[in-house]
């Protein structure tokens, strides 16, 4: 977890890409301690050997050194296309009592799953959105285009600013992103699901628009669990604001927090259901936890995918 002066570093040019690295190489270095020890740092070269396949490419010399067998991996199977997704909307710059706001963890998580990309040669493109779609780049490997990705996302990094709020349209952006990925990519989404729940069904085919141009797609809700789902506000009476629309309400948290949290909870548990329904991999992540649980859930996903 980032500690305070990593979070002011977030915010100044050209440290997001060295942030970036050192979870990386603080996450590769921790592979060799966890389940995920056969990555290691030549998983962009070899996949783990399937029971039954030939043996005619497996890496003798990597089994010696580890007691994993891994077949050799050539150029075709390791490129892959990604398409980092970033809600941008106003309400992604809540914190509640965290370091990171959701928009600088979902910025540094994506930052750092590109970092990973480039060093197995992957190519990767970006989608930002509010209320519109405002940017969207093909996926590439150079690295000027990896430098270009990071210098647009560092753009979003700034305090939230009531008089210029975003508003969401999560479906429409989606339906776009969908459009412009021409080629099959792995579509990497991180929103925290703000959106008209009475619109669960239109979002879904969004996403189902986007698994039908033969995508596969990982959706991250990134949240603040303690305010945000369990309703941890006091016991005294406060005034909420909406950060999108900047209505106002005050309340006794005491009051509404049963009727909140199970209403809640109902939402997000009827969209994991239906992710899991459209074969898309859900994954809840809260912004005090670590950016390397992140990058473990997209080696899950890659490993499936091969």
């Amino acid at each position: 977890m980032l500690s305070t002066i990593q979070k002011d570093q977030l915010a100044q040019f050209g440290n997001l890409e060295l942030l970036a690295k050192q979870v990386v190489e603080g996450f590769i270095t921790g592979m060799h301690k966890s389940p995920f020890h056969g990555f290691s740092v030549e998983f962009a070269e070899h996949r783990l050997y399937n029971p039954g396949e030939s043996t005619r490419h497996i890496d003798w010399k990597l089994f010696g050194r580890s007691d994993k067998m891994f077949t050799k991996k050539y150029e075709e199977e390791t490129n892959l296309r990604c398409q980092m997704v970033i809600d941008v909307s106003s309400s992604m710059y809540y914190s509640g009592k965290n370091e990171l706001s959701k928009i600088e963890f979902s910025v540094l998580a994506a930052a750092s799953l590109s970092e990973l990309l480039k060093r197995q040669r992957d190519a990767v493109g970006l989608s930002l959105f509010h209320n519109r779609l405002f940017l969207h780049t093909p996926a590439k490997s150079s690295g000027a285009h990896h430098r270009f990705l990071l210098h647009e996302m560092e753009k979003q990094l700034h305090e939230y600013e009531a008089i210029d709020s975003k508003l969401t349209e999560t479906i429409s952006c989606l339906h776009d992103v969908a459009e412009l990925c021409h080629k099959r990519s792995l579509i990497v989404i991180f929103t925290d699901l703000l959106d008209d729940p009475s619109k669960l069904d239109e979002f879904m085919q969004s996403i189902q628009h986007m698994k039908h141009n033969k995508h596969e797609v990982v959706l991250f809700h990134i949240m603040d669990k303690a305010t945000e789902i369990d309703f941890d506000l006091g016991h005294n009476p406060i005034n909420l604001i909406d950060m999108e629309t900047g209505e106002k309400m005050k309340l006794q948290p005491s009051e509404i927090k049963e009727k909140y949290t199970t209403e809640i909870n109902r939402y997000f548990n009827e969209v994991n259901l239906k992710c899991t329904q459209y074969n898309v991999d859900f994954y809840t992540v809260d912004i005090k936890d670590p950016i390397q649980d992140v990058l473990v859930k997209y080696l899950l996903k890659r490993q499936k995918l091969y």
